[in-house]
């Protein structure tokens, strides 16, 4: 088979699992493969493994490397799309400065574009999700962190240095906790899946009541933002007050965002995907207290990918155009 035929090989690296997905430009899924648990200290080792396992899908599935148009790779900034080069992925050890499009593009012939994971995924959601026929969308990743893709008029909006979408960090709360990027008071500190499994700890080492501690037999280690849901649908007080808290400042940061960007449509990830019933309709209606009645038109969603979501973000990324330094945004 020879390029031109449509294929295309998404890569979306995570911390814990890198999922990847041979498919098609009209969104047909092929072929999927994944690694957990993966990480090793060593990019080198690293870039070893995501190619070996890549070489492994497409020999089952009977496609040679030179049959792809182009590969797509998603992962976690910040990194540079022009260059193709991982500046420095907290989560994943020993990736500092990693020139992935070089090296993939060494191993497998075939183009390579690198985005950032929640651009990758704001893409993914546009074109196959919940953000079809928008023509101002945000997606938000709402798991470990928080962060956010822009897809406006129909184009990716990166920003001018490639940093566009870090609702993460924007101050909720002047002087307020402190966030793992060295900054207080962000969105991240008081919604982000790691701050909030750690400010649990914290509060309950401290002696706040909670079935929250039955639930994880007293080790708090194991607590976890699916922990905190548990207890939510145990009824427990004290995981109903941080929702309070939860829904109150992530509805300021959405506000914010449609008053910005006059958005017509916003899609949340993950927990709030994954619990609708408990999270949709009470944050619908704190962001509507927050903005002009004009703008209340504005649809805040669930995204509709689901576990699908990092096959479809891989794929779109190899969809997108070259870059260069003069151009930073592409259909």
């Amino acid at each position: 088979m020879a390029a031109g035929q449509g294929l295309l090989l998404g890569i979306d690296i995570g911390g814990t699992k890198t999922q990847i997905a041979l498919g098609r430009a009209d969104g047909a899924l092929l072929r999927e493969a994944h690694l957990e648990s993966w990480t090793s200290g060593s990019y080198e080792r690293d870039l070893e493994a995501i190619a070996a396992r890549a070489r492994g899908l497409l020999e089952a599935a009977g496609v040679s490397a030179s049959a792809l148009d182009a590969i797509g790779v998603s992962a976690p900034g910040p990194l540079d799309p022009v260059t193709g080069v991982v500046r420095d992925a907290p989560n994943l050890p020993g990736w500092h400065e990693v020139p992935i499009r070089a090296r993939l593009e060494r191993a497998f012939g075939r183009p390579v574009r690198l985005e950032n994971d929640a651009n990758a995924a704001a893409l993914a959601e546009w074109r196959f999700g919940a953000g079809r026929g928008s023509r101002a969308f945000v997606f938000l990743t709402m798991s470990t962190g928080v962060g956010a893709g822009l897809v406006l008029d129909g184009r990716l909006y990166r920003g001018a240095r490639y940093g566009a979408g870090e609702i993460g960090h924007i101050p909720v709360v002047p002087d307020g906790r402190a966030c793992a990027c060295g900054l207080r008071g962000c969105l991240e500190a008081y919604t982000g899946g790691a701050a909030l499994a750690a400010r649990m700890r914290e509060e309950l080492a401290a002696g706040a009541k909670s079935a929250i501690r039955e639930l994880v037999h007293g080790d708090l280690a194991r607590i976890s933002a699916r922990t905190w849901v548990e207890a939510l649908r145990a009824g427990d007080a004290y995981a109903e007050g941080l929702r309070e808290e939860w829904l109150d400042r992530l509805a300021q940061a959405i506000a914010i965002l449609v008053l910005a960007l006059d958005c017509d449509r916003i899609a949340l990830g993950t927990i709030v995907a994954n619990n609708t019933d408990l999270f949709l309709e009470p944050l619908r209606a704190r962001v509507a207290q927050r903005i002009w009645p004009h703008l209340r038109g504005t649809r805040v969603l669930a995204g509709e990918l689901g576990e699908r979501l990092p096959a479809y973000a891989g794929l779109c990324t190899a969809l997108l155009e070259p870059l260069t330094p003069s151009a930073v945004s592409e259909p």
